[in-house]
């Protein structure tokens, strides 16, 4: 007689066995749920490192619109230098060439003026004051050309209403000198110079008589020759 009952703890053990082993087997299904929930936490990283990428670029565009905006103002100013701003330097500094140069001919022609005015009253003041009773329509008649305006004309009258006659008539000789004469202003066509003159007359045969004077020359040019304008006594 066979006794079954002793089989039975052995079954339940296997049965134990069986069910332990369906515990600590993985679940395939699990496996895979988690690779999908893996695969969707990798998914957000890559989005968000293109978003970081959009940003960056964009900040990139703006920092370089902003520099473009920026730099327009300077371009505007460097061609408002360029094309204003220098070519009046370039008018102020031909203006500047220009005005040195007419100075300095200025001067030049002044200080020729001076020079020769002074000469010129010098020497026609000897001469409209000088004469010799055989030669006095001469001498005086050559004189005028050195006068010019209404001098002349009132030098002219007084020459041949009572030098001229008086020199003849009473044997008059009159001889002039001028020691001193010094510029008192000048300009290339005017000049006003004082000459110190010293004259000596003599009548017949009686001595000679000599007086000194101050004389105030104003000279005008004219044809590049020096006449004299105004001759007043001081």
């Amino acid at each position: 007689m066979i006794r079954l009952t002793r089989h039975k703890p052995q079954l339940k053990r296997e049965k134990e066995e069986d069910l332990t082993d369906e515990l600590h087997t993985p679940d395939e299904g699990a496996g895979s749920k988690s690779g999908v929930a893996d695969g969707a936490n990798d998914e957000p990283t890559e989005v968000t490192e293109l978003a970081d990428e959009s940003v960056q670029k964009s900040s990139s565009d703006s920092e370089t619109a902003a520099v473009t905006l920026a730099t327009r103002p300077r371009l505007a100013v460097r061609r408002a230098l360029v094309f204003v701003l220098l070519p009046v330097l370039v008018m102020l500094l031909a203006g500047g060439v220009g005005y040195l140069k007419w100075a300095k001919t200025v001067q030049r022609e002044t200080q020729t003026a001076r020079i020769e005015s002074v000469q010129a009253a010098t020497d026609s003041t000897i001469k409209i004051l000088s004469y010799n009773p055989d030669t006095v329509d001469r001498d005086l008649d050559a004189a005028q050309d050195r006068l010019t305006g209404s001098f002349r004309d009132s030098y002219t009258e007084l020459t041949h209403t009572v030098v001229i006659p008086g020199a003849k008539q009473k044997k008059i000789a009159a001889v002039a000198t001028a020691p001193a004469a010094a510029s008192i202003s000048a300009s290339p066509n005017r000049a006003v110079v004082m000459v110190f003159v010293n004259q000596t007359i003599v009548v017949g045969n009686g001595a000679p008589s000599s007086t000194a004077s101050t004389v105030r020359v104003t000279m005008v040019r004219r044809d590049d020759r020096w006449l004299i304008s105004d001759f007043t006594p001081i």
